[in-house]
């Protein structure tokens, strides 16, 4: 993780955009809302902006000499978060269960594989020494299925698979093939609030305390308890409240959400865990990522109006958009989700893995190196959006965030020129321009305070541009 700006004193922050920030005396603390801003995380103390891509989702379960090349990779390029599924799905054939298999080939889930956790371990390891933030997700829906695979036909909590239970005693069928949005799976039901399936409800507490047992070890991680997830509120919510208290036995505070299935951010279930501050510590809006142009984000924004009584850090862990894509999403749509979150004040943006997403390809790596350069002009965090100041703009033209008279941070998603208010900016100002497409800084140019002002990108394309006043 490129640590240059996210650690630097206020004295530079004062320098760049001419406001003071308070260090928060939280110094030795995790990963954290940062108390200065808590739309954005802080790291003992300092504040972090995550920003990440990764080729899977579920990267603990790749061989060593696989996952060490993918972290290098993510943090050369000046990435430092990513998404990490419990997940056991054979996806790519190298995936191991975490329950210990007998010879005759069933599954015991009171004891343990140790390769699967040896293999989690690793991961949390490797993150921690790159200084990559982790976003857990406890549970997968699409690990317990039939649809469009056979999962649940060789899952080991499957009662056929193991030797401990029966489908009669734990309620499970032998086979699930509706889409799991459908939420019919008893695997999601078991909680006490729920059909109290005591049965299987110890073995996934079992699971969970062993997964606490490793990462709370480490001050690098977050929780979100379910991948897209259509369950009851009451499923998250137990979770949620489970690795809290486990937490707390040990003196430590973990950051927990839910990341719920609805493309509109403006639906009541996502009300779940934006009326609850005080259990979701954050807020996971991946699935905005399925919406384009303006309404991309003006959902965002809507949430973050939301919020306003109670700021917390809103992180995307899956920017979908690559060719080829199944949704019919593109490349370009990807690195547009990538850049508008950042514009709105998104604490936290990945590109999702392939084919869903550019995962840690070329123009991933290119956008995060593009997004540290602009973030070494502008912190995100001392700007808001302010798409209100861009004039002559067509829709989807252009994205502002600004600090009005300090510091002004545009993005063009196919380049163009728009009129840009700059009155509330005194004296000279210095437009640095960043080429989304390599990385790489493009030209500077002058520029007035004290009036609206022409901003044209010097080429069609994806730029961004850093505008503030000469030292």
């Amino acid at each position: 993780m490129r640590m240059s700006l996210r650690m630097q004193k206020p004295l530079l922050l004062s320098l760049l955009i001419g406001l003071t920030v308070t260090i928060s005396a939280t110094a030795d603390a995790g990963i954290s809302p940062w108390p200065d801003n808590p739309w954005y995380w802080c790291y003992k103390g300092d504040p972090v902006l995550l920003l990440g891509g990764s080729d899977d989702d579920n990267l603990f379960q790749w061989p060593e000499d696989k996952l060490i090349p993918q972290l290098d990779r993510l943090a050369n390029a000046g990435g430092n978060v990513i998404r990490n599924t419990m997940s056991d799905r054979k996806d790519k054939g190298f995936e191991v269960y975490p329950f210990k298999q007998r010879d005759d080939g069933k599954y015991d889930l009171s004891k343990w594989n140790d390769e699967y956790w040896s293999r989690f371990e690793r991961m949390l390891r490797e993150t921690s020494k790159r200084k990559i933030f982790v976003q857990i997700e406890v549970w997968d829906r699409f690990d317990y299925t039939d649809s469009g695979s056979e999962r649940w036909q060789i899952h080991p909590y499957n009662p056929k698979n193991n030797v401990n239970y029966t489908y009669d005693e734990s309620g499970f069928a032998e086979r699930y093939s509706d889409h799991p949005g459908a939420n019919r799976q008893p695997f999601f039901f078991t909680t006490p609030n729920q059909r109290n399936n005591e049965v299987v409800l110890k073995y996934q507490q079992r699971f969970v305390e062993k997964m606490l047992q490793l990462s709370l070890q480490y001050d690098h991680v977050l929780y979100c308890m379910d991948n897209e997830t259509a369950a009851e509120e009451e499923w998250g919510k137990y979770w949620a409240q489970f690795i809290k208290e486990r937490a707390a036995k040990l003196r430590r505070h973990v950051y927990v959400t839910e990341m719920w299935d609805d493309w509109d951010l403006t639906a009541d279930r996502h009300k779940r865990t934006f009326d609850h501050p005080e259990l979701y510590d954050f807020v996971d809006v991946s699935q905005n990522n399925h919406n384009e142009g303006e309404k991309h984000w003006d959902n965002f924004l809507f949430v973050r109006q939301y919020l306003l009584k109670h700021p917390r850090p809103m992180n995307t862990t899956k920017t979908y958009g690559a060719d080829g894509n199944k949704f019919g999403h593109t490349d370009q749509d990807g690195i547009e989700r990538f850049w508008r979150h950042l514009l709105a004040g998104a604490a936290s943006m990945r590109f999702h893995r392939p084919d869903s997403g550019l995962g840690l390809n070329d123009k991933a790596v290119a956008a995060i190196r593009a997004a540290r350069k602009l973030e070494s002009k502008i912190p995100l965090w001392v700007v808001k959006p302010a798409n209100e100041l861009l004039k002559d703009r067509e829709e989807n033209e252009a994205f502002l965030a600004a600090n009005p008279g300090k510091a002004y941070a545009v993005y063009f998603p196919a380049g163009g020129s728009v009129q840009i208010d700059l009155t509330a900016a005194n004296g000279a100002l210095t437009v640095y321009w960043i080429d989304i497409a390599t990385g790489e800084w493009g030209p500077e140019q002058p520029a007035a305070g004290g009036q609206n002002s022409t901003l044209a990108t010097p080429s069609k394309g994806n730029w961004a541009a850093a505008i503030f006043a000469n030292r």
